[in-house]
């Protein structure tokens, strides 16, 4: 069984995870909707991922919907001591599987609540508002939203995700932000900026499809590394990753044990001087 202890640790806040953590989202049903086709395999992803020493696991009510978390809550309530589950809200699911958003006060708090119940918790350790309207939109009525929320008792710290460089600054101004939640890996780097201006404020920066998603990284390059070094691309990517920077979370996700496995066998990973110079000119979308 491989251990994350080799990734190293960061805080979300005042809570320290490794930072080689475990996303939820694939283990509901195609397209993130629906139960999954083998519960009794989600559920033994789950178990194998925290005996493995993962502490950071990502969700969501809305994965599901509701069935990620409960699935979450079957495999490991009573929750270890160190476990941090980070969830998300901002957004509902349509009938037919579709993302809208959920942004009123009232759709806000009642996520907020179904995310415990569902849980089974009394307080959530991190809450990040997921943008679903707009780089353009502003984040000061939601985030008063789950900062009256925070006052109240029932969120531990805030995040955001799938926001701007002035979206954060924006919600920083409302309440303390400990994380940011983006689309970044190695073949699309747009945040190259922010991840480095979000160092020296030691928040954390949580690339979401850090595989490359639905469409998964596919590259003659980081295949050629991978095979140099006895490794699968996806390893790779993942430990270039870690490499970036000390306060990149990782939250690769999979419904496959053997999938985890591999994953977190990317914290053993280490990258040559020279493999990471190839990776480095690797980006479909530099920064600009």
């Amino acid at each position: 069984m491989f251990s994350v202890e080799q990734s190293g640790t960061f805080g979300l806040g005042d809570l320290p995870v490794k930072r080689l953590g475990y996303g939820a989202m694939r283990l509901s049903g195609p397209g993130i909707f629906g139960p999954p086709k083998d519960r009794d395999a989600a559920l033994a992803v789950l178990r194998e991922a925290v005996a493995s020493g993962v502490n950071h696991i990502d969700t969501s009510d809305y994965y599901g919907p509701y069935i990620t978390n409960q699935l979450i809550r079957e495999a490991l309530h009573p929750y270890p001591d160190d476990l941090v589950i980070v969830t998300k809200i901002g957004a509902r699911r349509g009938e037919d599987a579709s993302w809208l958003p959920a942004s009123s006060p009232a759709e806000l708090s009642q996520a907020v609540h179904d995310n415990l119940r569902n849980l089974s918790l009394d307080v959530l350790d991190v809450v990040n508002l997921r943008n679903m309207l707009g780089v353009e939109a502003s984040m000061e009525a939601p985030l008063m939203v789950l900062a009256d929320l925070q006052r109240q008792g029932l969120v531990r710290h805030i995040g955001l995700s799938n926001v701007t460089p002035a979206q954060i600054a924006e919600g920083r101004r409302i309440c303390g932000i400990v994380c940011v939640q983006n689309h970044y890996n190695v073949a699309y780097r747009k945040d190259d900026a922010l991840i480095d201006s979000l160092a020296g404020d030691r928040v954390a920066y949580v690339p979401f499809f850090p595989l490359g998603g639905f469409t998964p990284l596919q590259s003659s390059t980081l295949s050629d590394v991978a095979e140099d070094l006895g490794a699968t691309p996806m390893q790779v990517a993942l430990a270039w990753l870690l490499r970036r920077a000390p306060h990149i979370l990782l939250i690769p996700g999979t419904s496959s044990s053997a999938h985890l496995r591999e994953n977190l066998a990317a914290a053993e990973l280490d990258l040559p001087d020279e493999a990471l110079k190839r990776l480095d000119g690797l980006t479909s979308l530099a920064a600009s």
